[in-house]
Parts: C-alpha cells; structure tokens; sequence
C-alpha cells in the first residue's frame, strides 16, 4: 500500500515535471516567434533566425492568414497559453489541491490548444506547403502537454468513470500504452513531413 502511493507521488512528479519543462519550451518558442513577427513588421525582407530553405521558413508562414486567424498573430495565444500551464505545473509540484472543475476546464483547454496546433500544422504542411521550425516546437510541446495532463486526469479519475471502467484506464496508463500512443502519433507527424517533402527539408 505504501509502496504503491509512493510510486503514484513519484509518477505525479514525473508528470509535472514534464508539464513544467514543455510550458517553458512552449513560451519560449512563442516568445521567438512574436520576436521575429515584430522583425517581419519592421522589415519585410528581413531574414529569419527560423528561415533556413524554401520548406523550413517561417517568415513565409508569418505572412499568411492562417498565422492570425483571430485577427492578431498565434503566438500570442501561446504567450497567454502557456504561463497558465507553468504555473499548473508548478502548483502540482508544490501538492497543492485544485479543484475538479480546474482540472476538467484545463484537459479541455489544451485538447483546444493541440487541435488548433495540429490545424496550422496540416495548413503548413498541405495548403501553404512551407513550415515554421518554431512553431514545428510549438505542435510538439502542445502535444505532450495535452497527453501529460490528460494521464493525469485519466488516472485520478476527473472525469468520474464507473470504477471497472477506471481500473481498465489506470491499466492502460500502468502499462505505458498511453506513452505509446503519444510516440506513434508524433512519429506519424514527422513521417507525414517527410513523405510530403522528402530530404529536401534539408535542402
């Protein structure tokens, strides 16, 4: 029994830990891109520290509707976006209690948070047919912060499951399928640039 709350604490922290390291690569790499959006602004043909090809470019992205669809740039979400996931983070660190409703609110924002990601991701990827390397960062930090705190929440029973239904998810999650699933996907998102661009990402 001791043992087993010991290595829900230790797995707890794990969790956290990783939400706390992605929320700051997440901001960090928003923060870059309001940066260089402010360098386009001043100068249109001002070269990118993210602009490396005709493929890898984000001052092409920047330049396109999908990088404000709500009328002001992206990045700017994540500005607003990912000190919330620190401080979540940080809190959960500190064993501090929020509430169900918290946790319920904060599952659904980042789900909203991966599937925009994944949105401009496909746009980049099949209509504009150029990517953004920092906003590449962006969709891979969305994507495991969206899985980390959807464990967290699979496992301490947020969404309130009938327990034989929540004994097959904390198996589930026990048995790392969750962590296989998340590999699979972000290999499939990197097979999909590779099969529309081949080596020429490098070129």
């Amino acid at each position: 029994m001791f043992s087993s709350k010991k290595a829900e604490i230790r797995s707890h922290k794990t969790l956290f830990v990783t939400m706390l390291v992605f929320g700051i690569v997440g901001l960090m790499a928003s923060f870059i891109l309001a940066v260089e959006e402010f360098h386009l602004l001043k100068n249109p043909d001002a070269v990118l520290s993210c602009s490396f090809n005709v493929i890898l470019n984000c001052a092409t992205v920047m330049q396109t509707w999908q990088a404000s669809v709500f009328g002001f740039p992206n990045m700017f979400i994540g500005l607003m976006g990912y000190p919330v996931v620190i401080t979540t983070a940080v809190v959960g660190l500190l064993n501090a209690r929020l509430s169900r409703g918290y946790w319920i609110a904060a599952n659904i924002c980042y789900a909203l948070g991966a599937l925009f990601a994944y949105w401009l991701f496909f746009n980049s990827l099949y209509v504009i047919e150029v990517l953004c390397p920092w906003c590449l960062i962006v969709t891979f930090a969305t994507t495991i912060l969206f899985a980390t705190i959807t464990h967290y929440t699979l496992r301490e029973n947020t969404w309130r499951l009938p327990s034989k239904h929540h004994s097959v998810v904390v198996e589930f999650l026990d048995k790392d399928f969750g962590r296989v699933v998340t590999i699979g996907w972000v290999v499939l998102l990197v097979a999909l640039v590779f099969l529309k661009f081949g080596t020429s990402i490098f070129g």
